[in-house]
């Protein structure tokens, strides 16, 4: 069993992500509606250094110039450096504009209209073998406008990478593709390492933190049919804190991703991206995430990961021994 549980996470990221994530201050109302008026200041474990580092630099250079969407630089990850220091990325395909609109997310909402590059699963692939990454998260906007959901654009970026860069490990951080479990199959038989789908909230949170065509069940149903198709991979969810939730509905979200089959399970806090996006309610302690990340680790799960600042790909390379 692998565990990660950071008590206070130091990694830095870019100097718009600090702008924007770090030194802002949030107006705090919370995810049930409450129109109280608060003043919400970002905690001491919160803050973090700017990235610096060589490899960071260059792998800066070489994303920007080979035109590749990366969650880390689009959702304002506050552990960039560190992950490309380390040889991880998460690569986002498909675009960089989301047909779904959910209340905490910093993507892009749009209609694509049907736009697909054929040609993006190579472009990742030798960027993948160039770059020397040895762990890739690939993920991708949800696209509602596509009858398979992007299901073969995602299957044909994890087999270039595959055919490309023997020994490199992709993981999948998917949609639901509506529910529809034929394009779930898609990707499955492309032969992931790892399938995550990120519950994001608890149940009673969802309607409010996700857009309306997702859903707490079907995303649970979408993770149960990975493990059923392919038990021998690893499936993964992730959890925000700091919407409201209770301990009480963390430990039921953890119950029902078990009962899924899910092996990892991850957790980090809620950062409000701009003034538009849902509010943060709570920032939760690293002892709290602590506390959480040893629950969840007696519920069994393979790998937890749970600190503030952690993300749904964070560690995410530490789910497979060395060597």
């Amino acid at each position: 069993m692998a565990v990660t549980i950071d008590l206070i996470s130091r990694s830095p990221f870019d100097e718009a992500c600090a702008e924007r994530v770090i030194l802002s201050e949030v107006e705090g109302r919370s995810a049930q509606g409450d129109k109280r008026e608060t003043r919400m200041r970002k905690p001491p474990w919160l803050r973090v250094s700017l990235p610096i580092g060589d490899e960071y630099e260059r792998v800066k250079a070489e994303v920007n110039a080979r035109g590749l969407h990366t969650v880390c630089k689009e959702a304002a990850c506050p552990n960039v450096a560190e992950c490309w220091g380390a040889g991880t990325a998460t690569i986002m395909i498909l675009g960089d504009v989301c047909t779904r609109g959910c209340r905490f997310c910093n993507v892009k909402t749009g209609n694509p209209r049907g736009v697909v590059d054929w040609l993006e699963p190579y472009r990742v692939a030798r960027a993948v073998r160039d770059l020397g990454w040895k762990y890739l998260v690939l993920t991708a906007v949800d696209r509602d406008d596509l009858p398979d959901g992007g299901a073969l654009i995602f299957a044909n970026t994890v087999r270039a990478i595959h055919e490309r860069v023997p020994g490199a490990r992709v993981e999948i951080l998917s949609g639901d593709y509506r529910g529809d479990l034929t394009a779930v199959d898609i990707v499955v038989d492309a032969q992931p390492d790892v399938f995550a789908h990120n519950l994001e909230t608890v149940r009673r949170l969802t309607p409010w933190v996700r857009d309306k065509r997702a859903g707490y069940d079907q995303s649970l149903r979408v993770l149960e049919h990975v493990k059923r198709r392919a038990p021998k991979r690893y499936t993964k969810t992730s959890l925000m804190l700091g919407f409201g939730e209770t301990d009480e509905e963390v430990e039921a979200a953890m119950d029902d991703a078990r009962a899924a089959g899910i092996d990892i399970f991850t957790m980090g806090q809620y950062l409000q991206p701009s003034k538009k996006h849902l509010p943060v309610v709570e920032y939760v302690t690293p002892e709290k995430f602590a506390q959480l990340g040893h629950l969840a680790e007696r519920k069994g799960f393979h790998q937890v990961v749970s600190s503030p600042l952690s993300r749904s790909s964070y560690h995410a390379e530490q789910a497979f021994p060395k060597g």
